[in-house]
């Protein structure tokens, strides 16, 4: 592209809801990201992926032949085999939202797909190594045959979340943490989401919940189910340590106004009761849901909020099931569905 920018040759991100060709995720198989607890996530997985290999191509990166065979063992019986793809491609871990390519797209022109490979380095270097996921958004798009343009800064999927209509959410404790691009300003990343991205109002919320060691990721707190509609996780108790967090949050989104000059509709989830493991709070929301093109798939945490955040989710996409998969287990590993994924979108 020269120095040219995706935005400035017609690229934006679509909205996760948009049609996907389908979903990218890296199997997990770091056995210390959930310490003493790994058997029991392979099976959440199997079913993860058998949701939604019904209705779109699923991508699974695996380390070798082997492990891809022992993934292939997990799924029979769960996934639909004609919709479930392997690659060769070898990770660090299994976050692949955060360390797999973002994809945008173009209407009307050649090359309609475009693979964005933003610098990944771990949350701030909190795990290394990383060099096997930084490597591999552009394995991913030599997968696809399609190009890669370098997205210049440190960004990971769950940093932001996009309505497909020019507006993105994110968070001042991810984006303007030293730890990520410290010679950059909020003017800087500012520009540069702009120019990757393909958006134009950049909307910020300050801090995430008790937990989360990705620095408050977006997508433990708010999500656009339309492009004028979020559903964003909110705590009633006021003695719990997300309570001031989540509340300012709420007060920010009050004020935001669209492109268009209208208000930005809010729907709160109520958050789960604390989920404590070893003495250490972990990241459990039901803001981590992930949208496939005919499902909808919830984490739940085993708490009387599960099914009425499953039905308000529901009265969001009319069109999809909304299947709850119970993530107890699978969110000590400090993620579940969201960061564990990455949707490409059709061109």
């Amino acid at each position: 592209m020269n120095n040219s920018t995706p935005a400035s040759n017609g690229y934006a991100m679509p909205a996760e809801w948009q049609p996907h060709q389908c979903t990218w995720i890296s199997w997990p198989h770091k056995r210390a990201s959930w310490p003493g607890k790994f058997e029991p996530v392979e099976p959440v997985m199997a079913r993860f992926v058998g949701a939604l290999s019904q209705s779109e191509l699923v991508r699974i990166n695996v380390l070798d032949a082997a492990h891809e065979t022992h993934v292939r063992g997990q799924l029979e019986g769960r996934a639909k085999a004609a919709n479930v793809a392997f690659h060769h491609f070898v990770t660090n871990d299994a976050w692949c939202r955060d360390h797999g390519a973002i994809f945008v797209t173009r209407q009307g022109r050649d090359q309609p797909l475009l693979a964005l490979d933003f610098e990944f380095n771990a949350w701030g270097g909190k795990y290394p190594p990383y060099d096997l996921d930084n490597a591999i958004p552009a394995q991913m798009a030599s997968a696809l045959d399609v190009p890669v343009y370098a997205g210049g800064m440190v960004l990971e999927g769950g940093s932001i979340d996009v309505n497909g209509a020019g507006a993105l959410l994110t968070t001042e404790q991810c984006l303007l943490h030293p730890n990520r691009n410290p010679a950059m300003t909020s003017f800087d990343i500012e520009k540069r989401l702009r120019e990757t991205l393909g958006v134009q109002q950049i909307i910020w919320l300050g801090d995430g919940i008790v937990g989360d060691d990705t620095d408050g990721h977006i997508d433990d707190l708010t999500r656009f189910v339309t492009q004028d509609t979020v559903v964003t996780v909110v705590e009633r108790d006021k003695r719990d340590d997300n309570y001031e967090a989540l509340a300012e949050n709420r007060e920010r989104l009050a004020e935001v106004r669209l492109a268009n000059g209208e208000t930005l509709r809010v729907i709160e989830l109520q958050m789960p009761a604390p989920l404590v493991y070893k003495g250490d709070r972990l990241p459990a929301s039901y803001a981590n849901f992930y949208i496939g093109n005919r499902v909808v798939v919830l984490p739940t945490f085993n708490d009387p909020a599960d099914e009425a955040n499953r039905r308000l989710l529901a009265d969001c996409f009319p069109g999809r099931d909304v299947i709850g998969l119970d993530c107890t287990d699978l969110v000590l590993g400090l993620g579940t569905f969201h960061c564990l994924t990455q949707q490409v979108p059709v061109a």
